[in-house]
């Protein structure tokens, strides 16, 4: 039986909603682009790798929905730790990205609200179905996102060494939140509901580049 959260509790959610759409992250790791000098670039690229750089960022928005509402929902305080580890480094993925985003003269995703409440409802859902489908959407997800970062890793201009040192940090971690869901149990999703996860992905990243 799934328990309601407590006021203290509401607070400190809510809390986490305000830090993550409108205060400045933070990241206890260095940055992975902190050593490295920024490179001549054309207007045009600069352009496209914002963009990239804006769509990660609004991922990294997305997980901390998606695992706040999975740890709210979540029965197995192992599952729960897990999901808060997880989104504890996606924190530090927002601070890289905004700060890169802010390099290159960009901004953040003005979707973000919407992408921010879609995926807390995602979260919750997928936490109030049970654990092992829990744990099964947290690695999909991230088998999901490290692909998408190696896409990224091919697009982008080939002397911005500072966007690929990050999100090549980035695919590291996320494949690590994948192979972790899996050792504790992770069910593996219905092939219709990863490909429904697909598109709701094309359709945020379609966006966020733009906007």
């Amino acid at each position: 039986m799934l328990k309601l959260p407590s006021f203290d509790q509401f607070i400190a959610e809510f809390d986490t909603v305000l830090r993550t759409l409108a205060a400045p992250a933070t990241s206890a790791r260095p940055h992975p682009d902190a050593k490295l000098d920024e490179a001549e670039m054309s207007d045009a690229e600069k352009t496209h790798a914002a963009g990239l750089m804006r769509v990660n960022h609004c991922g990294e928005v997305c997980a901390q929905a998606l695992y706040q509402g999975q740890a709210l929902t979540a029965r197995d305080p192992a599952a729960r730790d897990a999901l808060r580890h997880a989104a504890q480094e996606e924190v530090e993925h927002l601070a890289w990205t905004q700060r890169r985003l802010g390099e290159l003269g960009s901004h953040r995703s003005v979707f973000n609200p919407l992408w921010y409440a879609g995926s807390f409802v995602m979260g919750v859902t997928a936490g109030a179905i049970g654990d092992k489908w829990n744990l099964g959407f947290l690695a999909e997800t991230e088998r999901q996102v490290a692909a998408h970062l190696q896409s990224h890793l091919s697009q982008l201009p080939e002397q911005d060494e500072k966007s690929r040192a990050i999100v090549a940090q980035m695919e590291v971690d996320e494949m690590s939140h994948a192979e972790l869901a899996d050792s504790m149990g992770a069910a593996t999703l219905p092939l219709p509901i990863q490909a429904a996860m697909k598109l709701s992905s094309k359709v945020m990243t379609g966006l966020s580049y733009r906007f």
